[in-house]
């Protein structure tokens, strides 16, 4: 998995959203046989109230968890994010915001019915989200090391500093739960061992 992926993947999980990495779309050529007509970075899915450590004992759990207000969620109900993670510049490819593969990810995950589909990827490539009646809301993003606003049109845009100082922040914050945790999360677990590394030099 890309660095930068991987980054963003802790920033989600910890934000309460399940996700699904490199996710490919197939198009079907004339001739026959299939090609790839793009690969998603991410797809994320958050139900509401989700987030935030939880450990076993009630005396115990964080019921003020918020997620990150970059991020814009709302508990009213489920948030379904396309996601496009760069190096470089926050941008979404073209390939992403095509009318077919749009198409193709909201049939394949199964939130948006057929009756509001067409009208949910007309909004999505002009307005970078879409609200499904009695279903999630639906939006697309961008994570970048530059974000340029001239840019960032039809989508919205989170740097990827921002979520470098989100996930060390919490893992200040939450040191005494994480520390005793097994993280297995490639990024997380990194930045949990300079936090480790950290304490013991001020020790």
């Amino acid at each position: 998995m890309d660095h930068a992926v991987a980054l963003v993947q802790a920033y989600l999980h910890i934000n309460g959203y399940f996700t699904v990495t490199e996710y490919q779309v197939l198009e079907a050529l004339s001739e026959g046989g299939y090609k790839t007509a793009t690969d998603i970075d991410l797809l994320a899915l958050r139900l509401p109230h989700a987030g935030g450590p939880r450990p076993i004992r009630d005396e115990e759990i964080d019921e003020g968890f918020e997620p990150d207000p970059a991020l814009e969620t709302q508990d009213k109900r489920p948030d379904l994010l396309i996601i496009e993670v760069k190096e470089g510049r926050a941008e979404l490819n073209p390939g992403a915001r095509s009318r077919e593969v749009l198409d193709a990810v909201l049939r394949r995950w199964g939130f948006c019915p057929e009756a509001h589909l067409s009208k949910a990827v007309d909004r999505l490539r002009r307005k970078g989200s879409a609200d499904i009646p009695s279903g999630p809301r639906i939006r697309m993003l961008a994570f970048g090391s530059v974000i340029d606003p001239k840019k960032v049109r039809g989508f919205k845009a989170i740097s990827l500093g921002h979520v470098i100082s989100f996930l060390r922040d919490y893992i200040e914050e939450h040191w005494d739960l994480l520390r005793h945790a097994q993280v297995k999360q490639p990024a997380l677990g990194l930045l949990a061992l300079l936090e480790q590394a950290s304490q013991r030099d001020r020790d």
